[in-house]
Order: structure tokens, then sequence, then C-alpha cells
């Protein structure tokens, strides 16, 4: 590889004087009193550019835009001003689109779900099960060797004593000899030299060390010797910062997620869509405070919303019910008047249960079906009563879509004894199936009370762990999602995009206000220049000098280069023959973001797509690569 040093030649101008670089370097090296001057003069030479074009802009607030009828493009239709819907679900690398070139000869590390593969009543035949197993199958058909790795737990299964049992479990169900490494306790990274012994290895419990649960990063660079591509497939884990989740990410060349973990992406995005109507929500289980923000949600989006178990009583003592103080949950007054006010001025329905199943702490335990308005004359509710169900069932019979989330029991000591309640939830819920309502159950001990009544669990979507629901319900982002790499949504027309997309490609990274793309499409007609900037704004300004300027031979889209520029360019009909960086540098403020731009993904991704003789510039220098 021949590397040669020479300054970068894409010149901003500025009333007749040329400087090299890039512009924002130019006003962060400017003296402070210059700057606003300088920027000023700059976005008047923009506009000055523009309206020599034809385009008559016009100041509103602190943005130029195009006063004109935005026409029908690629732009606008396929969304690529975004990357999705909803911030919370970035588009994600996964390992069914993953090139498999990309893994011959190397070593995989897979995080899998232990509740999925080592649970004491292990169904071969369920989905989850399926598509854990082909995630390892898959890489041990593709790469050259696998590392598993997970943490269990004696109450998931009692076989589960250490590494080497675990091993043997699953070289029972891989039906390949799964050896046992013992490398984390030591605190020493493994060579590669110990991989020769077998093709497929596990890594001791993670349980067991205090650093996984810290995410501490001298534990994940630990985990992450010698693994060149880490596959998440532990999608129920996705809601909590790990270092064999999140942490690993950051030493890994490449991190996608597992087949598991994409089919149980598209779950949760199936359980939270509410396209049909009406939309109602049962909602179980405790701790009202800690889900207040996730119940306002549901408010917001549901037609009505049915309360059971715990939660059903906060609500009841928020509407005056006499509860006794023993079932109440601290600071669940205030959440619970929040969430009533929040479905009263939207005018949708809060159902709460009529009657209970309940029993009196007299001796003899005598257990009746009690109003709810005599809950406080010594009974304790331990299910929900005739009343409730008919009500229940009367409310769904014409829905389109209902959610079931949370336990319908109740917190008692007695609770055992009456134990039907969940069951004809189940049975309610199971006849909307079979009348084409869409259904999502969620939670452990919904989603097993579902499988044991239902006759239609295949036409339902099921996520056992409430948690992950329970956070994005917050608003919150899941950190397991945003540690995987990125990739762009939309596959290209490049014949939409450029008159003549077999030209030579021209890719600025970082492309910011593009005035080194308009510069440069607008000299060299024989080459296409794409402009790819995380800055939905700048890119929307820049499409708009496209469409407005006639440029046939430039592109923008809104995208995090560093992790979709694969995706992206290699599609591209024609040759690759230079890569911009102008800006590697994207917050030189803040510590944790310098360099990021550039990482070991992208380079990989550079070399590979780049023609021969093609050419990476820096915004002060570029390396010739032949």
């Amino acid at each position: 590889m021949d590397r040669t040093v020479n300054p970068v030649q894409a010149p901003a101008f500025l009333n007749g004087s040329v400087f090299y670089g890039c512009p924002s370097a130019i006003l962060r090296w400017a003296h402070p009193k210059c700057r606003s001057c300088f920027g000023k003069r700059l976005e008047l030479t923009r506009r000055r550019l523009f309206a020599a074009r034809g385009a008559r802009l016009y100041l509103r607030g602190d943005l130029v835009a195009v006063d004109r009828v935005k026409k029908s493009s690629i732009e606008y239709e396929t969304g690529y001003l975004c990357e999705g819907k909803s911030e919370n679900f970035p588009h994600i690398q996964t390992l069914k689109n993953f090139p498999k070139e990309e893994l011959s000869g190397k070593v995989v590390m897979v995080r899998f779900d232990s509740s999925i593969l080592l649970g004491e009543k292990l169904d071969k035949n369920s989905l989850a099960v399926s598509n854990a197993l082909f995630t390892v199958q898959y890489l041990l058909a593709t790469a050259e060797k696998v590392i598993l790795v997970s943490d269990w737990k004696r109450e998931v299964s009692s076989k589960l004593l250490d590494s080497q049992s675990v091993s043997d479990i699953l070289s029972s169900l891989l039906r390949r000899k799964v050896v046992s490494l013992k490398c984390l306790s030591c605190g020493v990274p493994f060579k590669r030299e110990l991989l020769e012994e077998a093709d497929i290895f596990l890594l001791e419990n993670l349980s067991g060390f205090r650093k996984e649960v810290a995410n501490c990063p001298e534990f994940s660079e630990l985990l992450s010797s010698e693994v060149d591509v880490f596959v998440n497939d532990s999608f129920s884990l996705s809601h909590r910062v790990l270092a064999s989740t999140v942490g690993i990410s950051r030493f890994s060349p490449a991190c996608v997620a597992g087949f598991q973990f994409e089919e149980s992406l598209r779950e949760l995005k199936r359980v939270l869509n509410t396209d049909k109507r009406p939309y109602i929500a049962i909602i179980g289980g405790a701790n009202i405070h800690g889900k207040a923000a996730a119940l306002k949600r549901l408010v917001s989006e549901c037609d009505g919303v049915v309360f059971v178990g715990m939660m059903s009583l906060q609500i009841m003592h928020a509407l005056e019910y006499s509860i006794p103080s023993t079932l109440l949950e601290p600071r669940s007054s205030d959440a619970a008047v929040e969430v009533i006010q929040s479905a009263r001025y939207r005018k949708i329905p809060i159902i709460t249960p009529k009657d209970f199943w309940c029993i009196n702490d007299s001796p003899g335990y005598q257990i009746e079906v009690i109003p709810a308005h005599r809950l406080g004359e010594g009974w304790v509710p331990v299910d929900l009563g005739p009343r409730s169900l008919d009500e229940m069932d009367s409310l769904l019979s014409s829905c389109k879509k209902v959610i079931w989330i949370g336990p319908v029991k109740f917190k008692s000591s007695h609770s055992s004894i009456c134990t039907d309640g969940a069951s004809k939830v189940a049975q309610i819920v199971d006849r909307l199936a079979q009348r084409n309502c869409e259904i999502a159950i969620v939670g452990n001990k919904a989603c097993s009370t579902m499988i044991k009544e239902s006759r239609s669990s295949a036409s339902c979507s099921v996520i056992e762990n409430a948690s992950v629901v329970w956070e994005v319900l917050k608003g919150r982002k899941l950190p397991g999602l945003l540690a995987l790499d990125r990739a762009f949504p939309f596959k290209i027309d490049w014949t939409m995009a450029y008159r003549n997309p077999a030209q030579p490609l021209v890719v600025d990274i970082g492309s910011g206000n593009g005035l080194f793309l308009f510069g440069m499409a607008s000299r060299r007609k024989d080459q296409n220049f794409l402009g790819l900037e995380v800055n939905k704004k700048l890119v929307r300004r820049c499409l708009d000098g496209v469409h407005q300027s006639g440029i046939p031979n430039g592109f923008f889209i809104a995208t995090n280069a560093t992790s979709t520029f694969r995706s992206i360019v290699s599609s591209y009909p024609g040759e690759v023959v230079l890569v911009s960086i102008q800006c590697p540098n994207p917050d030189f403020n803040n510590p944790e973001q310098r360099w990021r731009m550039v990482n070991r993904t992208l380079v990989e991704a550079v070399v590979e797509l780049l023609a021969y003789n093609g050419k990476v510039k820096h915004w002060i220098y570029h390396l010739s690569i032949s």
C-alpha cells in the first residue's frame, strides 16, 4: 500500500478568497470576535450561490428555507432524511444481512439467552429456541470459531451446576462438542492458540462477575479478546447496560443482532403498533409509581384501559375506594391520580374490578366473592371475581387489538387458593384472537397462562420479558439495541439519485452544509458525489439545493456513516474513487466523542469498497491507496 501525504484541495470560497480545509474548522480556529462575522459572510455566500442558480431564498428565524413547492422525489418518498420512524428503534445490522464472506475465517462471539436455551422445560419446537439454535448453527457453518457466553442460575434449571454441565447441555442441543474455557476468572486475555482444540467454546458463567453488571471497560475488553464479530442474541437483556451486551461493542470491530434478537425486536414493534382500533390495554402487576410514565403513554394511545392485579388496587384507591393500607404501595397515590387524569382528559374508560375472590383472615380462611366497595372490611383479594370478568369480556368484544401486560394475581399468602382468574382472562383473549383481533401478550406469567389456555397462540405477539416493554413505553432507549452497528433501512435506487449512476463515485463523510460537494459537483460533471451527514436539517438544506440548482450528479443522505457506510455504498453500480472525511472529530469539546467517526468498522468498509488507486482524504491530509 502506497501512502502519499499532501494537502487536501477542498476549497471554500468567500468573496474571492480561497480557504483549504473544513469551513467549520476555520471558524473554530478564528479569533472569537471574528467567528460571528465570518459565519455570517459564509452563509451569505451560500445564499448567493443558490440565488445565482435561480432559487428564491428567504430568512425564517435562524433557518434558510427554499420558497418553492416540493416535488415528489426519492429523497422525500423513501425517507432518506431519517433512518426510521422511531429513534428508539434504530435500524441495526443483523446477522441475516451481514455478508457471509465477512464471517469466513473469523472468530465470532455469541451472547445467547440462557432463559431460552437452558430452561428446565425446553421446547425445541418453539420459535425462540429454533431461532437461538439457528444463530449458533449458522455461524458454525460460516465462521471459523464460535465462542458462546451468557449468565445462568440454578433457579432456571437444577442441571446448571458449572460451565462444564452447561457445555454438555449445549453439546446435546447443537450436536457438536462444546468446550468450556476458563479465562475470565484469571483476568488474562486468551490466546488464539487455545481455539485450535475445537470449533465452538463456552466461557464462564457471567453471573459470577460483578464487572459484568458494572459494565467495566477492562472486563469488556477481556471478553472481546481475539473476537472479530460480536453477535448479540439476548434481546431480553437489551434494557440493561452490561459488559457482555453494551461494553463489548466498544472493542469489537463488528456488532450485529442474531436471529432471535432480530425476531424479538420485530415482535416488540408489533406489540407497540397502534394502527388497529379500538385498542384496549389489560394492565396488571405492581409498582405503579415506577411505571407511571409508561402507563400515561398507554393511556394516551389506547381507547380504554383495564386494570387488574395489584395495579388495580392503587387505581381504585385514587378513585376513593376503601382499600386496606397493607395493599397500598409507597408513593402510589400521585402516580394513580396522574393516570386517571390523563384518561379523563382523553375521555377513555378506566375499568377496575367490580368484585374479587377474597379471603377473610378469620380462622378457617373463609373464601367468598366480595364487591369492590367492601374490601375494607377485613377481606383480602386473591383473584378477579365473576362480575369483573364479565365486564372485561363485554368491553373487549369489539376490539381490534388487545395488549395484556402483567400478572392478574394479587400479592397474598393465600393466592394459590383461587387461580382461575388469569385462565379466564386468557380464554377471553383467545376468543378475540379467533375473531382476527390482534393480540399482544407481555410478561412471563401472562405468556405461560396464554400458552396453556390458547388455541391461537401462533397469532399472538409474545414477549416474555416485560421489563424491556416497560422501558420502551417509558420513552427510554434500549442500550443493548443502541450498541449494535447501524444499517441503512432502504434500498437506494441509484438511477433516481443520479442521471448516470455508472460514473465514478466520490463520498463525503460528514458533508455538513455541502459546500465541498456543491463546488466539486459543479466542476466535475464526469463524477457523482454523495454526502453522508448525521444532521438531518443540514441534509434537507442540501437536498433543497440539489433540486433548485438542478445538479444531476449530487445527492445527500442523512445517516450515521460510521456504521452504515458499507450498507449504503456497497450497492452503488460504479466505482468508488474517493472517500473524503473532512471533520473526523464530531465534537472537539466532548472527550468521549473525539475520533469516534473513524473506527475500525468504517476503515475496513472503506478499504474493501474503494477502487484500485482510490483515495481517502482527510481534511488536512489524504492517503493514496494503491
